[in-house]
């Protein structure tokens, strides 16, 4: 039991000696600095800034601010969500701490458009597009109906007259019956442009079709 015990205590030493020498090869700095934006005004919080071979590392606070012991001419890496990394090579003549500004570069990626459709293919695609009915649908339905050229015609044909027309034909008849009042009236069927307009109508089959 001691001699696990003393083997254990030299393991320990042997270790903490190999640490130090180590250590002591190259001077630690303390490097401080503030991360900022394109602006380089605003500060970047959340930046990642470490030294890869060691494992270790730091993170800035919502300024921008960020301490962290490292040795000297340690390969430092900072790394942020949407900027571009950077790296960088502490410098072992500037004393025992150093103070940076790190400006981050933003990094700007374009991503390919993207179309996202509720159908899988085309074609049920349009199948849905011409299934689908429409609020008014009804009301669009009559209107069609009632605005049929068919229909309209035959409305046209069969309208009676209106009051305006009928006061209109009134007038006539009382001026017609003013102007032959001292005269005798005229026989149509001894006008010849009547007779002409007659057997024109014949021709034509006018009769026939009112019939039809």
């Amino acid at each position: 039991m001691l001699f696990k015990k003393l083997v254990y205590l030299i393991a320990i030493f042997f270790l903490f000696s190999h640490f130090t020498f180590s250590q002591g090869e190259k001077k630690i700095i303390q490097m401080s600095g503030v991360v900022v934006g394109a602006d380089s005004i605003s500060g970047v919080g959340g930046v990642h800034i470490y030294v890869p071979k060691a494992g270790r590392g730091t993170t800035s606070n919502p300024y921008g601010y960020f301490t962290m012991p490292v040795l000297e001419d340690d390969s430092l890496i900072i790394s942020a969500v949407g900027y571009q990394k950077q790296n960088l090579i502490v410098p072992g003549d500037k004393g025992e701490s150093i103070s940076l500004i790190i400006e981050l570069k933003p990094d700007t990626t374009i991503l390919p458009e993207l179309e996202i459709f509720p159908y899988p293919t085309e074609e049920l695609f349009k199948k849905a597009v011409l299934a689908l009915e429409l609020p008014n649908r009804r009301d669009l339905e009559n209107l069609d109906k009632s605005l049929n050229k068919q229909l309209l015609r035959e409305m046209y044909m069969n309208e009676p007259m209106s009051a305006n027309m009928n006061y209109k034909y009134f007038m006539d008849q009382q001026m017609l019956a003013t102007s032959n009042k001292y005269q005798l009236p005229s026989n149509p069927l001894l006008n010849p442009f009547a007779w002409a307009r007659f057997i024109k109508a014949i021709k034509r089959g006018d009769f026939k079709k009112k019939n039809n």
